[in-house]
């Protein structure tokens, strides 16, 4: 038996965090403090890998006893537009009412960082998401709790948002936050088996 790696989430979210966990990994939770609005990119995959990467790198430069760090970042595209977290209820408000009805991709940029060697892998999963025909008053409800304004494209698939989603296709967990077969292989392209971090 190897000894285990410290896993480092470099990420506030609690979503990715609860998938962590779920899936026998324990991190240590580092907030990375990138300012997302001063980074862009071509297209929403691309803006979401690079995020993912910039978040990692922030957290990875910190840190000396090789630990492993996990970045991720999630956008929406919908229209050839990233859309991230609302900037306010008006603008989640308006977005319920633009998505209703249609399909939009939610692209979750993953990187992990070895701090032991410097090594890397990063990669995009993109997973489909059908929304369905919530009228005015369920939009204006949801959107008052507040819900909407913590999470990319301001719905999320384990949250009170749920019954207004049509269906998926792809990677649920990446819809969450964080794709878990996705982090294995990036994992495996570091030399790490997953099944090594899990914490008990």
């Amino acid at each position: 038996m190897t000894d285990r790696r410290t896993l480092v989430l470099a990420s506030a979210s609690p979503a990715r965090l609860g998938l962590l966990r779920q899936a026998g990994l324990d991190p240590r939770v580092i907030v990375s403090g990138v300012d997302e609005d001063a980074i862009n990119a071509a297209t929403p995959g691309e803006l979401a890998l690079v995020l993912a990467e910039a978040k990692a790198a922030a957290v990875a430069a910190g840190l000396t006893d090789g630990e492993l760090v996990i970045g991720c970042d999630s956008v929406l595209e919908l229209d050839g537009l990233a859309l991230g977290k609302p900037t306010d209820a008006a603008d989640a408000l308006a977005r319920w009412r633009s998505m209703r009805g249609r399909s939009g991709v939610l692209r979750t940029g993953h990187c992990v960082i070895d701090t032991a060697n410097g090594a890397r892998t990063s990669a995009t999963a993109s997973t489909t998401v059908h929304f369905g025909t919530p009228d005015d008053a369920e939009i204006e409800a949801y959107v008052a709790t507040g819900e909407p304004l913590h999470v990319a494209g301001a719905f999320t698939l384990d949250g009170r948002s749920a019954p207004f989603l049509a269906g998926i296709e792809g990677d649920h967990g990446n819809v969450i936050g964080l794709s878990l077969p996705l982090l294995r292989e990036l994992l495996a392209g570091l030399d790490v088996r997953i099944t090594d971090l899990w914490s008990t």
